[in-house]
């Protein structure tokens, strides 16, 4: 089974509106924590490691990703089967906006502070993806005033 770009575009698109809709406060509030090394493994795996149950969303050959929900946070947990892949779906998903922490052949997808807090126990790289307009996704006026 093969996992299509418009269906990669569209999985990013509901995890980074739905989990990084609005933002909080600081983004670079790293605090001169030590961050471990980066964590490897299964979705389960990595799941376990920052105790998350995760609720499966896609489960195919080439992407696994789950939601995860820790205390009153919630966030998006992916992992691929190539290096490509993983690429691929971040190049997609950062158009939507969003903070990553990024691990070799795994994603977190959640709220700069979530993510921040999870690269204390994962580590990986924090990634932040790119806002196009404005915040609003309403549908409302387009820009013509009359």
């Amino acid at each position: 089974m093969r996992v299509t770009r418009p269906k990669l575009a569209l999985t990013c698109a509901v995890a980074a509106l739905a989990l990084a809709g609005c933002g909080s406060g600081g983004h670079e509030g790293h605090g001169g924590h030590e961050v471990p090394p980066t964590a490897t493994g299964s979705l389960e795996k990595l799941a376990a490691e920052v105790k998350c149950d995760p609720d499966m969303q896609t489960d195919a050959d080439t992407i696994r990703q789950a939601l995860c929900k820790k205390g009153g946070e919630k966030f998006v947990l992916a992992t691929f089967s190539t290096d490509r892949g993983q690429a691929e779906w971040l190049d997609t998903a950062k158009d939507y906006g969003g903070h990553y922490l990024v691990g070799r052949k795994w994603v977190a997808v959640g709220g700069a502070e979530t993510v921040q807090k999870l690269r204390g126990t994962l580590g990986g790289d924090l990634e932040e993806g790119t806002q196009h307009g404005g915040a609003s996704h309403d549908g409302g006026g387009h820009g013509h005033s009359g």
